[in-house]
């Protein structure tokens, strides 16, 4: 088998490619970076660059599956040039697939593409399954809609299409676990507004395997990638605490603190959604990391 990985070489991208190497899997992938690229029998790199419509064909060669895990991260302030960018670079880059495919005769038979959480209204009581239609009337609720409809095209190919909705993802080598230690390193933890903000969370290694097993069993549609063991902002910012072995006695911090300091960016650290892993449960997936104890003994110590 040959799959083709856009954003190969973030947090998510490279923990992917690692196991399907080790699966035997050959991977291709496109990257906006010239440094980046590597030619080796079964790890290919190959240029892109959605904003001005060009892409290497080549990448496609042999390919049977698509991963799209491209986008600009949204954790960082989200100036309008910014807001343009997160939206931009998984709408053009969607598009570009899409096209290129349109025009090419190709054996591409599934595309897997990332999606987030962030669709999901607020809500301090609902628990959210894949068949929730309501959406956040919020930047990232605006931005996850735009991205899956987009995606949604490449149906009218005979292409299975199925979306990945993430949560927050904790990894070893950057992302938000890495950002939240370091205040609590320094017995500076503390949680956000009332703290009791549900936040949906995935161990990288977990988030890796949902990807791998969606592709051995062809399962299409949405599904929800995070534990099935939601925790809340105070909960996880304890729990990180507790692992560090560090106190963990500072008050929390005011939201209009956060608005100031990272202006509507604050959103991310205050939305609350309890959303449903039993989608992919049922499908017989198993979670190495269901636990939050578990995924942080295994990441920080």
């Amino acid at each position: 088998m040959k799959i083709l990985i856009t954003g190969a070489t973030g947090l998510v991208g490279n923990e992917l490619s690692n196991l399907l190497l080790q699966n035997g899997v050959t991977v291709h992938y496109l990257s906006t970076s010239k440094s980046k690229l590597v030619s080796e029998s079964n790890y290919k790199g190959f240029y892109w660059n959605p904003n001005a419509g060009e892409i290497d064909k080549n990448a496609l060669d042999e390919v049977d599956v698509i991963v799209h895990l491209a986008g600009a991260s949204v954790s960082q302030r989200w100036t309008t040039s910014y807001k343009e960018e997160i939206i931009n670079s998984r709408v053009l880059s969607t598009r570009l697939l899409f096209q290129t495919l349109s025009k090419n005769q190709n054996q591409i038979k599934h595309i897997i593409s990332a999606s987030a959480i962030g669709i999901y209204p607020n809500s301090y009581n609902a628990v959210y399954s894949e068949d929730t239609q309501a959406v956040d009337d919020s930047f990232l609720g605006e931005v996850v809609q735009q991205w899956e409809k987009e995606v949604d095209q490449f149906e009218r190919l005979g292409i299975l299409v199925t979306k990945v909705r993430t949560g927050i993802v904790l990894a070893e080598d950057g992302g938000a676990l890495q950002k939240m230690i370091k205040p609590i390193k320094l017995g500076l933890g503390a949680a956000f507004g009332t703290g009791k903000q549900y936040q949906s969370w995935i161990h990288n290694h977990d988030l890796a395997s949902i990807y791998y097993y969606i592709i051995q069993n062809k399962l299409e549609g949405v599904y929800n990638a995070v534990s099935p063991y939601p925790v809340t902002n105070e909960g996880l910012t304890k729990a990180i605490a507790k692992t560090l072995g560090v106190p963990y006695f500072m008050p929390n911090i005011p939201k209009f603190i956060l608005r100031l300091v990272l202006g509507e960016m604050h959103q991310i650290l205050f939305a609350s959604q309890n959303v449903s892993a039993r989608k992919i449960l049922e499908k017989g997936f198993q979670f190495k990391y269901a636990s939050l104890d578990k995924a942080l003994h295994d990441l920080l110590k």
